[in-house]
């Protein structure tokens, strides 16, 4: 494969530029997009972002971006949901009883009672499996975490990574060709570019 294609959803959340210059300080430059077309035609596909469910999936669904991210899924092209990219991934959230996409198994549920919310800074990611996403990043491995919802898989086995804060969660997971993270690998240091790296590394081998 030449250089692959990799779009970024831009649904009117903020943080995108972060993750578009994680991307170019890897060698892989990716495109923010509002158009559909260009979601279904690209090699993988990111959706980030930071905000509310209930805004995010008005916004996608106001974008035609629904049917796109489902199109992805479907066609088995590398999908990476961050933040609230992944949350939206599940059938609903607490966060403003908002219905989400559905394409994963699951709700999206409230920090617990005890804790300071949101969930903001370092915490470790304990991996629960290998998978290639993590390759050359060590078990209980520090990332950067802003959110006050986790995802609450129906799936256990997809998760691949979890974190303590008040509660035990799901802060990475993968099943068939999507992956994700409730920590911002954009906000990550070294150890979040790597995880683009292997991310893009997916693209290319799927495109082989």
């Amino acid at each position: 494969m030449t250089r692959p294609e990799i779009a970024v959803i831009n649904y009117g959340a903020g943080n995108l530029r972060s993750v578009v210059k994680a991307f170019e300080h890897i060698g892989y430059p990716a495109t923010v997009t509002t158009d559909p077309r260009k979601v279904m035609a690209a090699d993988g596909v990111v959706l980030p972002g930071v905000g509310a469910a209930g805004d995010t999936m008005t916004n996608l669904h106001a974008r035609g971006m629904v049917d796109a991210i489902a199109t992805v899924i479907a066609k088995k092209r590398p999908f990476f949901g961050v933040c609230i990219g992944l949350q939206v991934l599940f059938e609903r959230s607490e966060e403003d009883g908002a219905e989400c996409l559905g394409l994963l198994g699951g709700y999206v549920r409230r920090l617990p009672a005890g804790v300071k919310v949101p969930h903001m800074g370092w915490n470790q990611v304990r991996l629960a499996e290998s998978h290639p996403l993590f390759h050359g990043i060590a078990d209980d491995s520090y990332f950067y975490f802003v959110h006050s919802y986790y995802a609450d898989p129906t799936e256990q086995s997809a998760v691949v990574g979890l974190t303590d804060y008040g509660a035990t969660f799901a802060s990475a997971l993968a099943q068939g060709n999507l992956v994700g993270t409730q920590f911002h690998p954009e906000k990550s240091g070294s150890l979040g570019l790597q995880l683009y790296r292997n991310f893009v590394q997916r693209v290319v081998g799927a495109g082989d």
